[in-house]
C-alpha cells in the first residue's frame, strides 16, 4: 500500500532523526545526573541526602511539558543579560539546548531513583570485601558497585528511555522540528491529519522497537559475567 506524503517524506525523515539525537543528548545528560542524584540520596551526609531528594521530588511533581516551557522561555531575560555581560547581541538557549535541558532533567530525576534501588540492593559484603582488599573507595565504586549497580538498573533506565522517546515530542511546543512538528506542518499544509500522525505514530513505534532490541543487547552483555558466576 502506497502513502502519499505529498513530499513531506524526507522532512518526516529529517524529523525522526532530529528526534533521535534530542532522546539521545538527554539520555546522556540525564544518566549524569541520575548518578549523582542517586549517589547523593545514599551518601552518609544528610545535606546531600537533601539535595538528592529535593531534585528528584521537585522535578518528579511539575510535568515535563512545564519544564520544557520553563527553562525555554525562562531563560530568555538570563541570557539576554549575560549576552550584554559578554557582549554578544542575541545570545538565547535554541529550542534543541532546551528540549536536550528538559527532558535530561526529568530523566535524571527518575532514574535517580532506579540507581538508588540499585545501589541498594548490592550487598554490603561487596563492599566490605573490597576494603579487606585494602582498594580505594573510589576503586570499589569503579570496579564493585557500578558494574553491578550497572546491571541491575538496565531494564529500569530502558523503560525510562522508552518513555523520554516519546517525551521528544513536548519539545514541538517550543519549535525544534522533530516528528511532530514536521507532522504538524504537514497536516496544515495538505489538510490530511489522519494520515501523518498515522505516519508519524508509525516512526515512533520503528524507533521504540530498535531501542528494544539495543536495551535486549545491552542486557545480555550486561549479565554475561553474572550468569557465569551463577550457573
Amino acid at each position: 500500500m502506497n502513502i502519499d506524503l505529498y513530499g513531506f517524506g524526507p522532512a518526516l525523515a529529517a524529523g525522526a532523526l532530529m528526534t533521535v539525537k534530542l532522546a539521545l543528548s538527554a539520555l546522556c545528560l540525564g544518566l549524569v545526573l541520575g548518578l549523582l542524584g542517586a549517589l547523593a540520596k545514599t551518601s552518609p551526609y544528610k545535606p546531600l541526602q537533601w539535595l538528592g531528594g529535593t531534585y528528584s521530588t521537585l522535578v518528579r511533581g511539575v510535568p515535563e511539558l512545564l519544564w520544557v516551557l520553563l527553562i525555554y522561555f525562562g531563560t530568555v531575560s538570563l541570557m539576554n543579560r549575560l549576552g550584554e555581560l559578554l557582549n554578544i547581541p542575541d545570545l538565547e538557549l535554541n529550542a534543541f539546548a532546551a528540549g536536550v535541558i528538559a527532558l535530561g532533567l526529568c530523566f535524571g530525576a527518575y532514574a535517580t531513583e532506579v540507581f538508588r534501588g540499585a545501589i541498594l540492593a548490592i550487598p554490603k559484603g561487596h563492599r566490605e570485601a573490597g576494603i579487606a582488599l585494602g582498594m580505594s573507595k573510589a576503586r570499589i565504586f569503579s570496579r564493585l558497585i557500578l558494574p553491578q549497580m550497572w546491571r541491575i538498573a538496565l531494564p529500569g533506565l530502558g523503560n525510562l528511555f522508552m518513555i523520554l522517546m516519546k517525551d521528544t515530542a513536548l519539545v514541538s511546543v517550543i519549535g525544534l522540528e522533530e516528528i511532530m512538528r514536521h507532522s504538524q506542518i504537514a497536516v496544515t499544509v495538505t489538510k490530511q491529519p489522519f494520515t501523518f500522525y498515522m505516519v508519524a505514530a508509525f516512526i515512533y513505534l520503528g524507533l521504540t522497537i530498535l531501542a528494544m532490541i539495543g536495551m535486549h543487547f545491552m542486557e545480555k552483555r550486561a549479565a554475561r559475567g553474572f550468569a557465569r558466576a551463577t550457573s
